[in-house]
C-alpha cells in the first residue's frame, strides 16, 4: 500500500505559460521607462538619490530613493 500523498498536475500550453508568467525573455515591452541618478561627494558627506518610472499595459510603477553619510 502506497501511502503518499497525490497531486493532480494541469497540463498547461506554452501561450498560457506566457500569459501567467510574464512573456517570453527578449521580447520588447509595451511601454517605456526612465531613470535618472545623482551622487555629491563634500568632504566627510556623501548624498545620493535617484528615480525611476516604468509604464506597462499592467500599470505605471515608479521608485525614488534618497541616501546620506557622514564619512569620519
Amino acid at each position: 500500500m502506497n501511502i503518499a500523498r497525490q497531486v493532480e498536475t494541469a497540463e498547461l500550453s506554452d501561450a498560457a505559460l506566457d500569459s501567467v508568467s510574464g512573456g517570453q525573455a527578449g521580447v520588447p515591452a509595451l511601454g517605456g521607462g526612465g531613470s535618472a541618478g545623482l551622487y555629491i561627494e563634500a568632504g566627510p558627506l556623501t548624498v545620493s538619490g535617484g528615480g525611476a518610472l516604468a509604464a506597462s499595459p499592467q500599470g505605471i510603477a515608479g521608485d525614488l530613493h534618497f541616501q546620506s553619510a557622514l564619512n569620519s
